[in-house]
């Protein structure tokens, strides 16, 4: 590892190596990172300042806002659109799309974010983090809603800022998965995790078994074979899903939130997790589903599109699939 490689210049070093590179994706990044460090800076003095609990407003997935996700999805924004980089931006937290207006110039690539995964967390001091992902977009100044509609293939970039002990940021442009931890002492994110590879077969497995009652008959059969396992799986479950998908990234193992009866298409959002993540974990050498299909194939036909999502190390996702072929309503 090069002690002392910050993301900038990590970053800069990626763009020498693409002699078509104009420098904006890089200048993006580095905006990205600002933003990182104003969430990072307000969810570790949370309960020193008034930024916890709700604010009495329900989002777009009918979810009660907190105080921290309306912080983190409004600094997302203010920080991003004047930067001439992007053409637009689409939230968890938001109706529709956002589209970079007059004010400022408009650039040739697309933000999508989760801006604070786990947020309802926050108040125990659990783990949370931001989610993007980044497309490109050609059409520029005619910007509709199907230039996000993009499969998570056509990805350009995705990465998440876990806010832990630490705040550290992990990203991929399709050349590996490398991983920055904040030094608060100097306010920069040094290299910390370089070609991060996920285990092939991990001992953990993730899910929500307060759930079972809902499950459909091929989830249950592969959690309890899980279970009976001689070797040992481990059940650990946050319910913070980039904290989850973190642990089981460095460690190895499974995270799933399966279609259910309660919940036929699945919970969680294809644009703003399941594409982002998956995109990290393929190129960390794992793999991810929806059960049937590679996440990353999936062509969104909605903004907010929810999905079953299976991710993880290689072989346990292989397994799992087995067991969906088992699913009955």
């Amino acid at each position: 590892m090069n002690i002392g490689m910050t993301l900038t210049k990590f970053l800069l070093e990626e763009q020498r190596r693409s002699p078509d590179s104009t420098g904006n994706f890089t200048a993006l990044f580095s905006d990205l990172v600002v933003a990182a460090k104003i969430i990072s800076r307000e969810v570790n003095r949370a309960g020193l300042i008034d930024i916890l609990g709700t604010t009495g407003n329900v989002n777009v997935q009918g979810e009660e806002v907190q105080k921290l996700d309306e912080f983190a999805n409004e600094t997302l924004i203010r920080t991003m659109e004047h930067g001439g980089h992007l053409s637009g931006m689409a939230s968890e937290e938001m109706d529709e799309i956002i589209k970079i207006d007059g004010k400022y110039p408009k650039g040739k690539y697309l933000l999508l974010f989760d801006p604070l995964d786990g947020s309802s967390n926050i108040d125990v001091n659990v783990s949370v983090g931001t989610i993007f992902s980044i497309l490109r977009c050609e059409n520029g100044c005619d910007l509709s809603l199907d230039d996000f509609l993009k499969p998570g293939v056509e990805q350009v970039a995705a990465g998440y800022i876990l806010y832990g002990s630490s705040t550290m940021l992990v990203y991929t442009t399709g050349n590996g998965v490398h991983g920055f931890t904040l030094d608060p002492s100097v306010g920069e994110f040094l290299l910390s995790h370089e070609n991060i590879r996920i285990p092939e077969k991990g001992k953990i497995y993730s899910i929500n078994e307060g759930n079972s009652r809902h499950w459909f008959p091929g989830t249950g059969l592969y959690v309890e074979k899980l279970k009976a396992n001689e070797k040992g799986y481990t059940a650990r479950y946050v319910g913070s899903l980039v904290s989850d998908f973190h642990r089981n990234l460095l460690k190895g193992g499974i995270y799933l939130y399966p279609s259910d009866r309660k919940s036929q298409k699945g919970k969680l959002r294809l644009l703003y997790e399941a594409n982002p993540l998956s995109f990290i974990v393929e190129q960390a050498g794992g793999r991810s589903s929806n059960g049937e299909h590679r996440i990353l194939d999936i062509v969104p036909q909605e903004l907010h599109q929810r999905t079953p999502l299976i991710i993880g190390s290689r072989h346990d996702v292989e397994e799992a699939e087995s067991f969906w072929k088992l699913q009955e309503a």
